[in-house]
């Protein structure tokens, strides 16, 4: 059996010890400096505050003051940590892997480069160390309490290396976590972030039924075209990152289940029953909300890459309007008409 070190108490952090103990494992939880209050109920219940789920038996609990601790002799660390905690885990953490222990992140997000240019976080953090250690992530549909319900699940490691790919695999793969290997990392992790920015899109729909119907009544149409523009959507954006263009499976896969729970359907109901964004930041207060974060990242790469004439404003017109939305205050105005196209073979 192997030790499994997981940096970051978060939900989606914690979950993977459920496959991971599943298979028997040694399985260390630490908390950063947010999650002290998470580590202290797990240890004293056995229960995850935010996840609202038991953990496995057997799991050891860590202050962040004791990481030192738990990466020793250490077989795996996952990066647990949301998009917002990348820069502390870059400042925190990277410093105190050795080279000869993989990395496997579940945090998803993508950064820009200028001039049009996305990467992966993988990318970011073989960027920030002079270090040979090899970052892997996982991409796909994956929602942590449903995994930690054993709920079927298929996910994609993604690296550089094949071999560690398929050990790292060999840790978790169980009869309810499947995982396929890729080591197309840009187009994976690509294709799973910018989902976040188009969930809010397609979330928008659903605030303007509730608004349409004076109550909380969904209509599936008008979800269904925005899932589809944004599929269609994304498909280009992961063309122009270098991407292989299967990954839209994953990326459609994952946009399915941000759309049907958690915050970026939140933040989308609420712009679209009514509210500005500021209102809704103010009423979303507290939550992490990355889909804003990487709808505004793609919309500056996009905006870009239409100054150097490589695309145009009639290629991203959902992605567009949720930036606009978003960084200029603009009510919900879906350009349904903008989405029409015309196709002759």
């Amino acid at each position: 059996m192997s030790t499994i070190t997981i940096v970051g108490a978060g939900m989606m952090g914690s979950a993977m010890s459920v496959p991971a103990r599943a298979n028997g494992h040694t399985v260390r939880l630490v908390g950063t400096p947010l999650d002290r209050e998470i580590i202290e109920h797990a240890k004293a219940t056995g229960n995850h505050l935010t996840l609202k789920r038991r953990l496995p038996d057997g799991i050891s609990y860590y202050q962040i003051e004791e990481v030192d601790e738990a990466l020793t002799g250490a077989d795996l660390l996952i990066c647990g940590v949301s998009s917002f905690g990348l820069d502390w885990f870059i400042q925190n953490i990277i410093p105190k892997i050795p080279e000869s222990l993989p990395v496997l992140s579940v945090t998803k997000g993508m950064m820009n480069t200028g001039a049009g240019g996305l990467i992966s976080y993988p990318e970011v953090f073989e960027a920030s160390t002079e270090k040979k250690i090899s970052f892997n992530a996982i991409g796909g549909p994956c929602t942590s309490y449903e995994l930690a319900d054993r709920d079927m699940t298929a996910v994609t490691f993604c690296g550089r290396d094949i071999s560690t790919l398929r050990r790292i695999k060999s840790l978790f793969e169980t009869d309810f976590y499947h995982i396929s290997l890729s080591t197309d990392v840009r187009g994976v992790e690509c294709a799973v972030a910018m989902k976040n920015a188009y969930a809010l899109g397609v979330c928008l729909a659903i605030g303007l039924s509730y608004r349409r119907e004076g109550r909380e009544f969904e209509h599936y149409n008008s979800q269904a075209a925005l899932f589809g523009q944004a599929v269609h959507e994304m498909s280009k954006l992961i063309e122009l990152c270098g991407g292989r263009p299967d990954n839209i499976m994953l990326g459609a896969g994952d946009l399915y289940v941000t759309v049907f729970g958690g915050r970026t359907r939140k933040i989308g109901i609420l712009l679209g029953s009514g509210m500005s964004f500021d209102e809704a930041m103010k009423k979303l207060a507290g939550i992490t909300l990355e889909s804003v974060v990487i709808a505004g990242r793609t919309a500056t790469a996009v905006r870009e890459l239409i100054a150097a004439g490589r695309v145009t404003e009639a290629d991203f017109p959902l992605l567009l309007h949720v930036d606009a939305i978003i960084r200029k205050g603009e009510p919900v105005n879906i350009p349904w008409r903008d989405f029409e196209r015309e196709t002759i073979i």
